[in-house]
C-alpha cells in the first residue's frame, strides 16, 4: 500500500481516524493514534444557566403576627377554672367553724321571722329548720362531723354539701386567720348566695337591719 503524505498522516492523526495499515508514521515522528476511537462530531458546550432562585417578599406585617389563616382574629382565651379544695382542719376546728355559722344565721333568721308571721324556724342538735308556711316547704340545714361538712335540703334547688374552703389570697393559711366559707363544690357557689337569694338572708348584714 502507497505510503501516505505528511500532511494527510497529520490529518488522519489530528482527526483520531484509523492509519491505513501500511503506512508509516514513525518517519514523520508522530505518535500511533489511539486505535478503536471513532471520530466525533466537535460540538460547543455552553455553560449551564443560572437560575435565580426567588425570593419571598412577605406583605404580613410583624404586628398580624396572632391574626389566623382566614384572617379572623381569635377569640380571647377564657380563664383557668379555679379548682377549689375543702381546708385541712381538725374536728376541733370544724365544729368550732360550724357552730360558729350556724348560731350566726340562726340570730338572722330569727330577725327575719319577727317580720314575718307565716316564717318558722326551728334548731335543735345541730339541726335547723325553716318554714315559710304549710305550702312553701321546708328547709332542713344540719352539721355533718363525719364529712366535715353541712348539709342543705332546700325546697327550691334540691340538696346541696357544703365544705368548709379557705378563699381568697390566704388559701394555705388556717381557717382561723384565713377567710374561709362553706362552699358548694360542684359548682363554687357558697351556702350564704343560696341563702341571700332563696331566703333573703344577708349574713354579711348587721343584726338589726331586717326591721328597716
Amino acid at each position: 500500500m502507497a505510503r501516505l503524505g505528511l500532511n494527510k498522516l497529520n490529518r488522519l492523526a489530528h482527526l483520531g481516524l484509523r492509519v491505513p495499515r501500511g503506512a508509516s508514521i514513525r518517519a514523520f515522528g508522530l505518535s500511533r493514534p489511539n486505535i478503536g476511537i471513532k471520530p466525533t462530531t466537535a460540538t460547543t458546550i455552553k455553560p449551564p444557566s443560572i437560575v435565580p432562585t426567588p425570593r419571598f417578599v412577605s406583605t404580613s406585617s410583624s404586628h398580624r403576627k396572632h391574626i389566623t389563616p382566614d384572617g379572623e382574629t381569635p377569640e380571647p382565651q377564657a380563664a383557668p377554672e379555679v379548682v377549689r379544695t375543702p381546708a385541712v382542719i381538725t374536728d376541733a376546728e370544724y365544729h368550732a367553724a360550724a357552730d360558729e355559722y350556724m348560731d350566726r344565721l340562726l340570730t338572722h333568721l330569727e330577725e327575719l321571722e319577727e317580720q314575718n308571721a307565716d316564717m318558722e324556724v326551728e334548731y335543735s342538735a345541730g339541726v335547723m329548720k325553716i318554714s315559710f308556711g304549710p305550702d312553701s316547704g321546708t328547709y332542713v340545714i344540719n352539721k355533718q362531723p363525719p364529712n366535715k361538712q353541712i348539709w342543705l335540703s332546700s325546697p327550691k334547688s334540691g340538696p346541696k354539701r357544703y365544705d368548709y374552703v379557705i378563699l381568697g389570697d390566704g388559701q394555705h393559711e388556717k381557717q382561723d386567720t384565713a377567710c374561709g366559707e362553706w362552699l358548694y363544690l360542684r359548682d363554687n357557689t357558697t351556702m350564704a348566695e343560696l341563702l341571700r337569694e332563696e331566703i333573703g338572708i344577708d349574713l354579711r348584714m348587721p343584726v338589726g337591719d331586717y326591721g328597716e
